[in-house]
């Protein structure tokens, strides 16, 4: 009966994945760049998915995480002129720093007070992106070229400016954020992360080292963040301090 409910939900999360890449085929050019822009947020929110739905730990600083990887990403590709899969990888590096920095010290505190306290950092981020205007250019951002979006292998040359390429590779994005967070959710990690979110105590009365388990929670979501902050520079071009606000 179990085998059975989560070989469905395993077709259901394949089937999702599969109706996405069909309609790019169905759908108007002009809509393919909305719904890339849809599902690299929804990565986002799968990733914030793992913190709040299934570990109960509810964070008003996510916004940082995903800018952290829009920076991480943008910084070096505007300034360096490094690689596509470089600037990705540096921006999801930069974003697991973080949340895993931020999540040592944020996690000495529950409830209200974790909220409270992700709301600070993540209001210092923001801040941090104006002070440091000369680099991050603040609020106006700065732009991508397609030539520094281009990913070149060999004679061929992937450019990310391509609707098409744009659309497959925000698919591939959320198609592993979206499977990572079923594999992990399904694992005993994350039956003790939904034991945390119902009765953290009790819990901590069973054996489990709940602070080590919040904390990989956290910066596995953090990093889901930025992959998608990362995904967001490469394929839409703009870097702006307006992604780290808490809206």
């Amino acid at each position: 009966m179990r085998a059975g409910k989560g070989v469905r939900i395993i077709a259901l999360h394949v089937a999702v994945i599969a109706a996405l890449f069909a309609a790019q085929y169905v759908l108007p050019a002009y809509h393919h760049s909305n719904l890339a822009r849809i599902m690299v947020l929804a990565s986002f929110a799968v990733g914030y998915n793992l913190l709040l739905g299934y570990t109960g730990l509810l964070s008003l600083g996510h916004a940082m995480f995903f800018a952290a990887g829009l920076y991480g990403a943008g910084l070096p590709l505007y300034y360096f002129d490094i690689g596509v899969m470089e600037a990705f990888g540096s921006g999801i590096l930069a974003s697991l720093a973080l949340a895993l920095c931020f999540g040592l010290v944020a996690l000495r505190a529950s409830g209200v007070a974790f909220l409270i306290v992700t709301l600070m950092f993540a209001q210092a981020f923001f801040l941090a992106t104006l002070y440091f205007n000369e680099i991050t250019l603040g609020d106006q951002g700065f732009v991508l070229s397609e030539q520094a979006r281009t990913l070149n292998m060999g004679d061929l040359a992937v450019s990310f400016a391509d609707p098409t390429v744009k659309y497959n590779a925000a698919l591939l994005l959320f198609a592993c954020c979206l499977l990572a967070c079923l594999a992990l959710v399904r694992s005993p990690i994350g039956r003790v992360w939904l034991a945390i979110r119902e009765n953290e105590p009790r819990t901590r009365m069973l054996g489990y080292n709940t602070y080590r388990y919040k904390l990989l929670a956290l910066v596995l979501s953090g990093t889901m963040a930025g992959a998608a902050g990362a995904g967001y520079a490469l394929l839409f071009a703009y870097v702006g301090s307006t992604f780290a606000t808490i809206q």
